[in-house]
């Protein structure tokens, strides 16, 4: 196994990580990658697909999933909601690659943990409740599935102190970030979600009919 050290910061502990770890975390990252692209076609969906279907028309399969009321949180798609859930695993991935400091690890674990509760809740939703499934959805489902057991491989291979031992250095940690490079890409993956919301509320031209 391979060591790191961080001692010009004061660190006044050492960590072991496999080299299998960086495979393991760019695995992670992709996969949140696919994630996130996922949440905005479903996101685009909501906002773009959905408003032209009528009112009184039937709908089945995954319409039917994505406009239940589960589908919503105080108006904002889950979709949406786990793009930002997808954002915020890759901006600590792009930081691990940084930092490479195992507190990043340690605070990704009830992250993913939380993804997977969720998943497995809107899973039982499609399955148990609705009784459609939604392809989109399973496989936003799937990665953070995924995401999770990345998330304990890393784990495995890899020595590291307690969360409690380090939380103590976070300022360090945040110090030696290239903050730029970690919140460039998550701020261009917020903008593209927020944008779509912005989509519908600009005074666009009537569509022509064709003659």
């Amino acid at each position: 196994m391979s060591v790191e050290t961080r001692n010009k910061t004061g660190f006044e502990y050492e960590w072991d990580y496999s080299p299998r770890v960086s495979t393991l975390l760019g695995v992670f990252t992709s996969v949140a990658i696919v994630g996130w692209l996922v949440t905005v076609m479903l996101t685009a969906i909501h906002l773009f697909a959905i408003p032209a279907i009528p009112a009184d028309a039937p709908v089945q399969g995954s319409i039917e999933v994505i406009t239940s009321p589960w589908a919503y949180v105080f108006g904002i798609p889950l979709a949406t909601l786990g793009g930002f859930y997808y954002l915020t695993t890759i901006g600590l991935a792009l930081w691990w690659f940084d930092a490479r400091h195992p507190l990043i690890i340690k605070i990704l674990t009830p992250i993913t943990a939380s993804g997977v509760v969720f998943s497995s809740y809107f899973v039982y939703l499609q399955l148990g409740v609705i009784g459609e499934i939604c392809p989109f959805c399973m496989v936003s489902a799937g990665a953070t599935f995924l995401l999770f057991g990345l998330e304990l491989a890393v784990l495995s291979k890899s020595s590291t102190p307690s969360l409690t031992d380090m939380m103590g250095d976070l300022k360090h940690v945040v110090a030696d970030t290239n903050v730029a490079g970690i919140l460039v890409p998550v701020f261009i993956g917020v903008a593209t979600l927020v944008g779509m919301f912005a989509v519908p509320m600009l005074p666009l031209p009537e569509a022509v009919p064709f003659v």
